[in-house]
């Protein structure tokens, strides 16, 4: 058992902001949070001037199949410009040190997506930043299906006179591989199993069209326009990834029934045309709209600190610092469907927290100091 005594905490719940309280945790969970709790034989943090909150949940990152100690790209299989049947849990390296970067700035979950190399890039999944194989790190797989606007796709195939050449291209495959995957369930439906091959690739796409999980969209720009009007055109659901320019079409983004708008990240090098506009003040509009935002590392191409300096942009903006909070802890778990497990301190919850010797978001000085994984200290400063 572990008790963390005296702390402020931001809960994320209907619970708000808490004084001076403990956390009991025991077998991975909370078990309780109030005052003056007393166990016998319990671990202690004294977290007296200190600062919980729930552990950060990123909402887009290839940690562990990009990155430092990573020698290919094997979140990217650009072989075919539409790989619906291609999985990132297949892909990960526990052992790189962009998990230990994670814990360190207090990300305790992430969503490991393929792409953007491809216009359907393959299934996202959630695991966490600690353990010792993804087997025992993955929280839920799929979360999303990847998809790819814009630059990426067209970088990687139109220069070598392959399609998707242009924006045209790319919503034609991403239409066609929507409408082969709905032949294919009406095909379930009227043969026998024997007479139907069976196709991973289709599966991962009916579990779109039967809205199990969300279509998972790099866009920025007006290709946010293309993505709502083909998720309408399809009855699916579908995430924003990047967003930026979003702060151009905010009553589209509103009126479209977007599952969230997962924006970022900034303060990396921008490049002009679709990813010239910094508008992380969009997230605010978007959140009086009643949007589900979060922000992202798109790790490892942002520092996992990034999150929190993002975070601080948003409070600098005039966004309340325990709404920021949110946009890096519940937010990002209602949208990627994992709120049950994360994303908020409340009893039955795996206890996952970030300890802050300052509030984040608010205090440009505020450094983890401790991170703590499955009731487990994961990091300590």
């Amino acid at each position: 058992m572990l008790v963390i005594k005296d702390a402020k905490i931001f809960t994320s719940s209907a619970r708000g902001v808490l004084e001076n309280h403990d956390i009991l945790i025991e077998d991975g969970k909370i078990k309780e949070i109030s005052q003056n709790i007393k166990v016998d034989n319990a671990q202690v943090i004294d977290a007296k001037g200190l600062v919980v909150i729930p552990g950060i949940v990123d909402a887009h990152s290839h940690v562990g199949g990009f990155g430092v100690d990573t020698t290919s790209p094997d979140l990217n299989e650009m072989t075919n410009p539409s790989t619906p049947e291609v999985e990132a849990i297949y892909a990960i390296d526990p052992s790189t040190r962009d998990f230990k970067r994670n814990l360190e700035s207090g990300i305790t979950t992430s969503i490991i997506t393929p792409g953007s190399g491809n216009v359907v890039c393959g299934t996202a999944f959630a695991l966490k930043s600690y353990g010792n194989s993804v087997d025992e790190m993955c929280i839920k797989n799929p979360v999303a299906l990847k998809v790819a606007f814009g630059g990426n796709p067209k970088g990687a195939y139109g220069g070598n006179g392959k399609a998707p050449m242009t924006r045209m291209a790319i919503a034609d495959i991403l239409i066609d591989t929507l409408n082969k995957g709905k032949t294919y369930l009406e095909k379930k439906g009227i043969e026998a199993k024997e007479n139907l091959q069976y196709n991973i690739g289709m599966e991962n796409v009916i579990k779109v069209l039967k809205k199990e999980i969300p279509l998972k969209v790099h866009c920025e720009q007006f290709d946010i326009l293309t993505i709502i009007r083909i998720a309408k055109q399809f009855n699916v659901d579908f995430t924003i990834e990047h967003g930026w320019g979003a702060s151009n079409f905010i009553d589209e983004i509103a009126a479209s029934g977007v599952k969230g708008v997962n924006f970022g990240p900034i303060g990396i090098h921008m490049t002009p045309g679709e990813c010239g506009i910094v508008d992380i003040d969009s997230v605010i509009e978007l959140d009086k709209r009643g949007v589900l935002c979060s922000l992202i590392t798109d790790g490892p191409l942002f520092l996992p600190y990034g999150i929190i300096l993002q975070a601080g942009e948003l409070v600098r903006f005039g966004l309340d610092v325990e709404t920021a909070i949110k946009m890096i802890t519940l937010n990002p778990a209602k949208i990627c469907g994992v709120s049950d497990r994360v994303g908020s301190i409340e009893v039955g919850k795996d206890a996952d927290f970030a300890i802050f010797n300052a509030i984040p978001g608010l205090n440009t000085n505020a450094i983890v100091e401790y991170t703590i994984v499955n009731g487990e200290i994961a990091y300590q400063k």
